[in-house]
């Protein structure tokens, strides 16, 4: 009578023994962790290199002075998914003696903009504006014309823009920009289904 031996099904087959091939799950290798979405990182240089193209500016204030507004100074603010942006000011006019200088300072939220493929400032938040050496009367009145002075300066500024080889493989997988959030080091655009 012949002895037949039953080999393992993994050595049969020519396999090594793992745990994977002996389904061990109580001691199986965790699991991969999900596939990240495509997304998009801009850099807070490349932010900064961006809105300094905007500026100087000049705001003029009823005839009686004009207010210049240097190139903002970034920041970043994570915990509130917006940037900060403060900007000197130097008031100049006849109704000052001298030039005075200030700041100005604000926050903003960011959102995309399909038509231009660009991200741009928006819900602009007033801060302060600041003229230490002005007297209490003139930084009133100045402070009457500081939330249009926030605006013209920073009001759907663009941030950035990207170009068409930056869209072109999420677009051939069916996705669009979606969500903007910011990090310490920039900005990440993340990228969601198109609408059908």
């Amino acid at each position: 009578m012949r002895r037949r031996h039953f080999l393992p099904l993994p050595f049969a087959l020519g396999l090594p023994l793992t745990r994977l091939a002996w389904a061990q799950p109580a001691t199986a290798e965790p699991e991969d962790p999900p596939l990240a979405l495509p997304h998009y990182e801009v850099s807070a240089a490349q932010l900064q290199a961006a809105v300094a193209q905007r500026f100087p500016l000049r705001y003029p204030v009823q005839g009686l002075m004009n207010l210049d507004v240097q190139a903002p100074k970034l920041r970043l603010l994570p915990a509130l998914n917006r940037l900060g942006a403060e900007m000197v000011v130097t008031a100049v006019g006849p109704a000052l003696q001298r030039s005075q200088q200030g700041t100005l300072d604000v926050e903003f939220a960011l959102r995309y903009e399909a038509t231009d493929r660009t991200v741009r400032a928006h819900q602009l938040r007033l801060v302060r504006l600041q003229f230490p050496s002005l007297q209490p009367g003139v930084v009133a009145l100045l402070n009457l014309y500081a939330p249009a002075l926030a605006e013209h300066s920073l009001l759907e500024v663009v941030l950035h823009t990207l170009r068409p080889q930056d869209l072109a493989l999420p677009d051939a997988l069916g996705m669009q920009p979606g969500s903007i959030t910011v990090t310490r080091e920039g900005l990440t655009i993340g990228f969601v289904p198109k609408a059908r």
